[in-house]
């Protein structure tokens, strides 16, 4: 059976990189499309179905952030990477508050933006493919996360987590009670190990801890385990 080609939408208001972007994502074998803005971008995004977004930040009508946001709200679970001159951990948190994946700051090297693009493609086809028919849920304690839609139930709160939340949390429940690694972690949500991905790794954790604890600030079910990783205790500690 032939392989269904990757449809992945580029969207930046640099001429010069959306056309470079454009060049070696399509020589990579993936079906590109392109929008020169946010509005126009989100346009693409909610009315046409693609594999992977890659989002500049820094663009006019919309901002990356916003059109993230939106995409998000409109419950579509699609991978974001986003592209950006705006590095600081303050702008990476924004960016995955938002909704966003994963983070690559410019100038960036072409290659490391085909490698995410491949990580994050792999990642979300198993997900797909492991994924039932029938609704999956899986429970522990008062935690139920739902595999098909992307959704944890936590003590009948129910919260929509992105891709790369889900698969932290789903991660740290084959492991309840135990700790895991930042190594294993890295390892089975990214597919790869990288001392930079730590600190996005512990942004993703704090916005995971935003949605299913009552106070992130002193968390109940998703504990450090310090020089260590982490730990998900699906009984709510005091």
């Amino acid at each position: 059976m032939t392989e269904v080609q990757k449809r992945i939408l580029i969207v930046d208001d640099d001429d010069e990189i959306r056309e470079l972007l454009e060049f070696d994502v399509r020589s990579s074998g993936y079906f590109v499309d392109t929008a020169s803005n946010g509005i126009e971008g989100l346009n693409k995004a909610l009315n046409n179905t693609y594999d992977l977004i890659l989002l500049d930040v820094m663009m006019p009508k919309m901002n990356g952030f916003d059109v993230c946001k939106n995409i998000r709200q409109a419950k579509l679970s699609i991978p974001i990477l986003m592209l950006t001159a705006k590095g600081t951990i303050d702008d990476k948190t924004t960016g995955f508050d938002c909704g966003a994946d994963d983070y690559l700051v410019k100038p960036f090297d072409i290659q490391e933006v085909l490698l995410r693009i491949r990580v994050l493609l792999r990642r979300n086809s198993v997900h797909i493919e492991e994924t039932p028919l029938s609704n999956e849920v899986l429970h522990s304690g008062d935690i139920e996360i739902f595999p098909e839609s992307l959704e944890a139930v936590i003590v009948n709160k129910k919260v929509k987590l992105t891709p790369t939340e889900f698969e932290i949390l789903y991660c740290l429940m084959q492991h309840f009670n135990n700790p895991v690694t930042l190594a294993t972690l890295l390892d089975e949500v990214w597919g790869y190990d990288s001392n930079e991905d730590v600190r996005m790794l512990r942004v993703h954790v704090g916005g995971l801890r935003n949605k299913i604890e009552p106070n992130a600030k002193e968390p109940k079910y998703l504990h450090t385990v310090t020089n260590v990783g982490y730990k998900l205790t699906p009984f709510a500690q005091n």
